[in-house]
């Protein structure tokens, strides 16, 4: 009988935690571009991008956007295409 090794986690968990988009302050992007940008690319509402975007701007960053890694990593691919700082953390 062969035997399968013990993994010491379980893959799936890692793979499916969920992933956030941190976008950053930055000196370049006027605040009504940050808040078009989260408008068109994530469809967020004006009030929502707003807000998001205030954060951004007050705090020094703002999770944009949270989900699994590969579509948050597409997405902070097209932030970076877009002229903005993003990043990409584990959601805690």
């Amino acid at each position: 009988m062969k035997t399968v090794p013990q993994q010491d986690h379980d893959v799936s968990a890692t793979t499916d935690q969920p992933w956030n988009v941190v976008v950053w302050n930055d000196p370049i992007n006027l605040m009504s571009y940050v808040t078009y940008v989260l408008q068109s690319y994530f469809g967020y509402p004006e009030l929502k991008a707003h807000r998001l975007m205030m954060q951004v701007h007050q705090e020094g960053r703002a999770i944009v956007s949270h989900g699994s890694r590969e579509p948050m990593e597409s997405a902070v691919a097209a932030m970076h295409g877009f002229g903005l700082w993003a990043t990409l953390e584990k959601a805690e």
